[in-house]
């Protein structure tokens, strides 16, 4: 074993008589390096998009949430509440009821989602990273309201306008049809809209927030009626164990969810896009090493009669084979060392001085993740095995004897 690795940093090392050939092994070692470089590069970005993309729903979404098991809403007694707070893993939770609602404004309408929550639900919801402008919802004020910046600039909502009061109408609850009904079918409030949020183009025109209170009322609920309940938990507690406390407590009469079930097509589309990156570039990369067989074979030819000597001298065929073996796992291996290193590097750059961006004031998102270089370290490690036993197998007894 040692002796075909000597003589494969020997031949790696020292140049050939033929210059063709000292060319074509600097450039099989560059292809390496670029190789390794892209790959990392490309995974890093990738993954810094996917966290600025979760980004977005960590801020909105609560780590677990629970809905009624059959129908729309659940009852939460005060015996429930307090068994609720007893568990230790639980930082804060709230009650919401959402439903579906049509808001208008001087003659303009939005169909949107009505979300009532209680004062706890700014502990649960980081709130104050996606407000916009003004205000979130004043627990103190029953009429008090806010909406997403898209619902802003399709209806012309303004923060505090007192001018400009936005209605929130809801059909009545009921079996008959509304054509059927003599008296008004729906239940209607006005609101002062507060404040206005942001967090991105499919939840800005989505949601308007207010009181807990006001979406009852407007629904005709119970006071201890809600449609959801949202948790916050420590970090690192063990979610599926805090779930079936929950479930224990509701008697498993509600569905329990967490972060990433909540956005379970999100999370799904961006690890699908993560492997198919992934292997477009492995296959890139295994186009690339085909510079590494043709650099071995190239070496082989250059050597074939040093490769007698050894046979005369008594090295096997075995072991000649594995001088070039071991030589086209070191091009690759160093090759993504620097590859990676030189990967590191751009990435640590452009996390320190914002070197390139997508937009004027946004800068292109990366993320230094060392699975990533563990992820392009195998990779090319592997594909450099497969590449140099591919080379070395053209070496014979028939080869060498006709040196």
């Amino acid at each position: 074993m040692k002796f075909p690795l000597y003589i494969a940093k020997r031949y790696l090392l020292s140049k050939s008589s033929q210059n063709a050939i000292n060319i074509i092994n600097i450039v099989t070692s560059v292809v390496v390096v670029i190789g390794a470089l892209a790959l990392f590069i490309v995974l890093s970005g990738f993954a810094g998009l996917k966290t600025f993309s979760l980004s977005f729903s960590n801020d909105f979404d609560p780590d677990i949430k629970i809905e009624a098991a059959v129908g729309k809403s659940f009852r939460v007694s005060a015996a429930q509440l307090q068994q609720l707070q007893d568990i230790p893993e639980i930082v804060s939770f709230s009650k919401v009821v959402q439903e579906r609602v049509v808001l208008g404004l001087k003659n303009k309408h939005h169909i949107a989602n009505i979300k009532g929550v209680d004062p706890y639900f700014k502990k649960v919801n980081a709130v104050d990273s996606i407000m916009f402008v003004g205000n979130w919802v004043n627990p103190n004020e029953y009429d008090s309201a806010v909406v997403g910046i898209g619902i802003s600039r399709l209806l012309g909502v303004i923060a505090n306008d007192n001018s400009g009061l936005l209605e929130i109408i809801v059909p009545k609850p009921g079996t008959k049809s509304i054509t059927s009904s003599s008296k008004n079918p729906y239940e209607k409030i006005r609101v002062l809209t507060q404040g206005v949020y942001s967090i991105n183009e499919d939840l800005d025109d989505k949601y308007v927030f207010t009181n807990l209170e006001v979406a009852q009322d407007l629904l005709e609920f119970e006071v201890n009626q809600v449609t959801n309940m949202e948790f916050d938990l420590l970090p690192d507690s063990d979610e599926f164990a805090v779930k079936e406390k929950i479930a224990s407590i509701f008697n498993n009469e509600v569905i329990a969810k967490s972060r990433i079930e909540l956005n379970d097509a999100l999370y799904k589309m961006l690890n699908t896009e993560n492997l198919a990156i992934y292997l477009i570039f492995t296959l890139v990369l295994i186009l690339a090493l085909f510079n590494v067989v043709g650099a071995i074979v190239m070496m082989i030819l250059d050597k074939r009669s040093n490769m007698k000597t050894l046979f005369s001298m008594g090295t096997t065929i075995k072991e000649i084979k594995r001088i070039f073996f071991f030589q086209g796992i070191i091009i690759t291996t160093l090759g993504g060392i620097l590859g990676i290193t030189l990967g590191v590097i751009a990435v640590y750059l452009q996390l320190q001085f914002k070197i390139f961006y997508i937009t004027p004031s946004l800068p292109y998102p990366v993320e230094l993740k060392f699975m990533n270089c563990i992820t392009v370290f195998l990779t090319i490690t592997i594909l450099g095995v497969l590449a140099s036993y591919i080379a070395s197998k053209r070496i014979t007894r028939n080869f060498i004897a006709n040196a």
